[in-house]
């Protein structure tokens, strides 16, 4: 892959220039309209911001890259890691170039990242010089906790959702990535989803929706300690 593309979007709803960005990360073997589809339901709490889901662009041949961000078919951690490193600096570019076209700061955008995405967005989110207003990891995982160490270097609000029942990335690693977040100084969120797999589900959506709507949209005035809210309800 040579560089990320702007996929399909949903401008603000307020028709007029967007005051906030959130950018979308879709899953192995998705695209860009499957989280454009959920974020329908978040766009009229959030009337000002523009929801703008990333592709995997060409690679260096010319070739599409797929519907990955990276090659999943070695799932090791030590991989995964590989991959997430190799893509990163694209998704930061892409970033940097979407957050200039609107001439918006950093605090205005957040990320929004499902599977490969999840774990894109905690990587690229935690590393930027300036924080962002939110990240939100749909089963996702950090799996370089040594690097995160010293390469941390923001510390935006962040909300885990995770299905008890993921086959592909297990819903320990969901506790792991709220320990490590918790040891870096992460405002940390978590929403375990009984019985689900790895998949999005409404009640899912819907807590990100609220999530994004009181980070993005209305900051707190004042900070609130997230650390040890864990909550799980009943899939519908």
């Amino acid at each position: 892959m040579a560089a990320i593309v702007e996929g399909p979007l949903i401008a603000a709803l307020s028709c007029g220039k967007p005051v906030y960005l959130v950018v979308l990360l879709h899953g192995h073997d998705s695209d860009g309209q499957t989280l454009i589809n959920h974020a329908l339901n978040w766009a009229p709490t959030m009337p000002k911001a523009e929801f703008l889901a990333a592709e995997p662009g060409l690679a260096r041949d010319g070739v599409p890259s797929g519907r990955q961000w990276f090659d999943m078919a070695d799932t090791s951690p030590a991989k995964m890691i590989k991959g997430v490193k190799t893509v990163a600096p694209l998704l930061d570019n892409f970033l940097d170039e979407m957050l200039a076209k609107r001439r918006l700061p950093e605090s205005h955008l957040a990320l929004v990242g499902f599977s490969q995405g999840a774990m894109l967005a905690l990587h690229v989110g935690l590393r930027r010089p300036m924080q962002m207003a939110a990240i939100v990891a749909f089963s996702g995982a950090v799996f370089d906790s040594e690097s995160l160490t010293s390469e941390i270097r923001s510390k935006p609000p962040v909300l885990l959702i995770h299905g008890e029942a993921d086959p592909v990335v297990p819903f320990a690693a969901m506790t792991d990535t709220k320990r490590i977040l918790k040891t870096h100084g992460v405002p940390v969120k978590s929403l375990k989803r009984p019985d689900l797999r790895h998949e999005m589900d409404d009640d899912g959506v819907i807590a990100a929706g609220e999530f994004l709507t009181h980070l993005v949209v209305h900051k707190p005035a004042e900070k609130h300690d997230h650390h040890d809210e864990d909550h799980g309800h009943e899939h519908h």
